[in-house]
């Protein structure tokens, strides 16, 4: 899986599932709205199975497992069929085992002292998380600072808002940003896709005019 080719999209939906039966038509309402990209979070005891039905039904979707903390669950998200693995913070067993199995991941960091150790692991796509609680945009600039030359890039995510969407997206180092407002839990528990399409559409329209400038 080329890393590059699915940031393209500059957003990734960042989902948490309850109900397996819940899947497809969530990532059905994300592509409508003109979203391929889909983290199924392993928060619930149905996401390994998530990934494997959206993965069935919808060969156009991208396909992510988030929320990784052990080695084990890297194994089911890759057994699941997962393209690509998100964790919230920098584990080297998490690590390891994503690299045995030649797993794209994207590490959690939030301090210069993470990113190295990142970098040291072996990967440069990094998710900064929590992004909002943690400075936002202005500690992201900071952290971009002495890492710019590296090849570094970072998605940000965790309390971002289409209102502050193109703040995130106006710094060079961000890849794409890892939202949950198009599919809050509300909604899908709602089975409310007709408003999901409705967000996602929104978002995407932000980042075409932010690509735009």
């Amino acid at each position: 899986m080329n890393v590059e080719s699915f940031l393209q999209s500059r957003l990734i939906c960042v989902a948490v599932i309850d109900q397996v039966d819940d899947a497809v038509p969530l990532t059905e309402a994300l592509l409508a709205g003109g979203l391929n990209c889909i983290e199924v979070t392993f928060r619930t005891a149905g996401a390994a199975e998530s990934i494997a039905r959206i993965r069935k039904a919808l060969p156009s979707a991208v396909v992510g497992a988030g929320t990784l903390l052990t080695p084990d669950q890297v194994k089911q998200a890759v057994d699941a069929g997962a393209q690509f693995g998100v964790s919230p913070g920098l584990s080297e067993a998490v690590s390891k085992a994503a690299h045995a199995n030649n797993f794209p991941l994207f590490p959690g960091v939030i301090t210069p002292t993470e990113v190295m150790q990142a970098l040291e692991l072996g990967w440069k796509h990094l998710k900064f998380f929590p992004a909002e609680t943690f400075g936002g945009v202005n500690a992201l600039k900071a952290l971009s600072g002495p890492f710019g030359h590296t090849g570094v890039t970072f998605v940000p995510t965790g309390g971002i808002t289409a209102a502050t969407l193109p703040n995130y997206l106006a710094i060079p180092q961000v890849a794409a940003i890892g939202g949950s407002w198009m599919a809050e839990k509300k909604l899908v528990v709602a089975k409310d896709w007709a408003k999901i399409t409705a967000l996602t559409a929104e978002a995407m329209k932000v980042i075409a005019a932010a690509q735009a400038k």
